[in-house]
């Protein structure tokens, strides 16, 4: 039963992962994704503390350890990724940076002795290859693949894969103590960047082309209408009177209030699916627990792009739909192991 709650647990923390991403991705198109990224973990703090308040956080040196660990894994594997995703192509990117992201915690539990029976290794695989599938987007940048943007996008994937790392090493009886630490320390870094960022670029435009701040996640959901209106540079008429004036302010206010939005439940969701990812991976026994919830956590782009199918009404390419099907029968093997 332990190892069914955990499968269950790992893929719910997946979904709500990518809808949180789903949710940065649209806001940030709106403001710089390092400042949607770094106010979505300030207000993942507020939850958090909710959820120490209500079953409680022992913060032992271990469990505090284990949440700086988990923030700065996950602030370096954020700033990476953004870097990899603007010096090369997403669509090679992207999908190598979640398969890191899932192999770095399985490399590590083999090197300590785990060993794994032939269906979950089935099924490992099986899980590995949906998340290359479900990670795979168009890039029609040009962009060349490079060696710099290969091993940053690498190394960001091992980052993610860190901070499955962290919340296998927190100890059992942490509750939110490690998560809450590693959300401080993340909010603290990440702002720290997007501060010196806007520091050095100046104010951002409202249709300013973004990056999402996971893998596989927002990137590719398509461009809004005024982006692409913006992008394409249509001509301005001249101003006739003061009701386009205050209809474009009212525009802007309503954007503004629907980023609110965004961020805010991103910001919920991703503190949510991170108790669910170290749930997972305290509620299961045996070796094997900590290899199979990485790369169920690894499927995160599902979430996302089923959302940007419903909302956005994007179609799904039929290799995402593959990896889709296989990411849940690799779920259903992983249960049944």
């Amino acid at each position: 039963m332990g190892a069914v709650l955990s499968v269950l647990l790992g893929l719910t923390g997946a979904v709500v992962y990518g809808a949180a991403d789903f949710l940065g991705g649209l806001a940030a198109r709106r403001e710089r994704a390092v400042t949607v990224a770094a106010v979505a973990a300030a207000v993942g703090l507020v939850p958090l503390a909710l959820g120490a308040a209500a079953v409680g956080a022992t913060f032992s040196g271990p469990a505090v350890a284990a949440g700086i660990g988990a923030g700065v894994s996950g602030s370096v594997a954020v700033l990476l990724l953004y870097r990899a995703l603007a010096v090369g192509p997403m669509s090679v990117l992207s999908p190598l940076t979640a398969v890191f992201a899932a192999v770095t915690p399985v490399a590590v539990a083999l090197v300590g002795g785990t060993v794994l029976s032939l269906a979950a290794s089935i099924a490992l695989v099986v899980a590995v290859v949906a998340v290359v599938l479900v990670a795979a987007v168009r890039d029609t940048s040009g962009a060349r693949v490079t060696a710099v943007g290969v091993v940053t996008a690498g190394v960001a994937g091992c980052g993610f894969g860190g901070i499955v790392l962290a919340y296998d090493a927190a100890p059992s009886d942490a509750g939110v103590a490690t998560l809450l630490v590693g959300r401080v320390v993340q909010t603290v870094l990440l702002g720290a960047v997007a501060v010196v960022v806007a520091v050095r670029s100046g104010p951002v435009g409202p249709v300013e082309s973004v990056r999402s701040s996971r893998p596989g996640g927002a990137d590719h959901v398509a461009p809004s209408a005024s982006a692409g209106r913006s992008a394409a540079g249509v001509p301005r008429g001249p101003r006739r009177s003061g009701t386009s004036r205050r209809s474009r302010w009212s525009n802007r206010q309503r954007w503004a209030g629907r980023t609110v939005v965004a961020v805010v439940a991103c910001g919920v969701l991703d503190a949510l699916a991170n108790a669910c990812i170290q749930a997972a991976l305290h509620v299961g026994s045996g070796d094997a627990v900590l290899p199979v919830v990485s790369v169920l956590n690894a499927l995160y782009p599902i979430g996302t792009v089923v959302l940007a199918g419903v909302v956005l009404r994007e179609r799904l390419t039929a290799v995402q739909w593959t990896g889709i099907v296989l990411a849940f029968a690799a779920s259903v093997g992983l249960a049944l192991a």
